[in-house]
């Protein structure tokens, strides 16, 4: 039979989490299988530390509580688990994550367990079913970040933000190294689960908010710009890119001094070339974190190809638009060709050029 430990990271819990902690040494399912409880006390102040006092105090045989000095985020109290883990369970097949605000049953985690037996290689998550009596906040991230998750990804994950998770062991070694100690930690792991040869499947689990999720530590600005910040990276990128090669188009025509065919040619290959050298460092480096292979080469043919396709369709527009003597339309019509060019460029790099290899088959 499989093992499984559970981790559950708390910052100022209440007696919500000693109910949850007596719900799961309670039930005979969970006993059948998990053979570990690991709570992180995430810098909790004072006035809280009689909650793990109590729990310390119930004398349960397989639960663990560690600390924090100080609060260094939901990822961070994950790793700290997930380290405990590795050291001293090696044993381990999967790693169960719950929250400790009473939105996770016992009868949630196990019907999560039961789908992680039917393949210990993947990784469970806990989806809940979003209805209008969901807080906006958690409705609107939740949309937001399976809308990118699927545009980065391929992948469909309905919910992003849920805490209920099964974890194969395989998985761990890459987290503890994973950037990020807050909740943006929680996104990267579905986003790089594919790299890593991980399959993420979705397990249905009622959808509990207690007094308008008002427990929960989400900061709304600063966490969601880290967990959108892959997302940023990729716009960023792009926006850069464009306002060099659109920059320099406008002046090499300006100094040509007309928009006929061999001058808007011109102007692309100068623009385009300067420009490219910009997108291929941001893309390789900071987007893609180096992954493919032969990217180079891969980049310098999609270049060719991407910089006469946009001569040759700005000229064609530029002969719809109204004639000027000026730059403004030639500039106008590439821009236009340039963004239908950058959405098909984007899914080439990402698919092909910049392709993430699986380290596990």
């Amino acid at each position: 039979m499989l093992q499984i430990s559970v981790i559950i990271p708390a910052l100022n819990p209440d007696n919500r989490l000693n109910n949850l902690i007596k719900d799961l040494n309670e039930s005979e399912d969970v006993r059948k299988i998990v053979n570990n409880i690991i709570v992180v006390d995430d810098g909790s102040d004072d006035l809280h530390q009689p909650i793990f006092q109590q729990l310390m105090a119930l004398s349960i045989k397989n639960l663990k509580v560690l600390h924090h000095d100080y609060n260094k985020g939901k990822g961070a109290a994950l790793k700290t688990g997930f380290k405990y883990i590795k050291d001293n369970l090696p044993e381990v097949n999967g790693i169960a994550t719950m929250d400790s605000d009473g939105q996770h049953t016992v009868s949630a985690l196990n019907s999560c367990i039961d789908k992680f037996c039917l393949n210990s290689k993947n990784l469970v998550i806990g989806v809940r079913h979003f209805t209008n009596e969901i807080p906006f906040r958690s409705q609107f991230g939740n949309v937001l970040t399976s809308r990118l998750v699927k545009i980065l990804t391929h992948q469909n994950i309905s919910d992003t933000q849920t805490g209920l998770r099964i974890i194969p062991a395989s998985y761990i070694d890459d987290l503890i190294n994973f950037p990020g100690d807050r909740f943006e930690f929680e996104f990267d792991m579905l986003l790089q689960a594919k790299k890593h040869g991980i399959k993420v499947v979705e397990q249905p689990i009622p959808t509990i908010y207690l007094d308008g999720n008002k427990s929960s530590h989400f900061r709304v600005i600063r966490d969601s710009v880290a967990i959108y910040a892959r997302f940023l990276k990729f716009a960023a990128s792009g926006f850069i890119s464009f306002i060099v090669d659109i920059a320099l188009f406008y002046l090499v025509l300006f100094t040509i001094g007309n928009h006929i065919l061999n001058s808007i040619l011109i102007a692309t290959i100068v623009s385009r070339v300067l420009s490219s050298i910009v997108n291929y460092s941001i893309n390789h480096r900071v987007v893609f974190n180096h992954a493919g292979s032969k990217t180079f080469i891969k980049y310098g043919c999609l270049f060719v190809v991407q910089m006469f396709a946009s001569g040759f369709f700005t000229d064609a527009l530029t002969a719809f638009l109204p004639a000027t003597n000026g730059q403004l339309m030639p500039t106008l019509a590439k821009m236009i060709v340039d963004f239908a060019l950058f959405i098909i460029s984007y899914q080439i790099q990402r698919d092909f050029i910049f392709k993430e290899v699986p380290k596990n088959v």
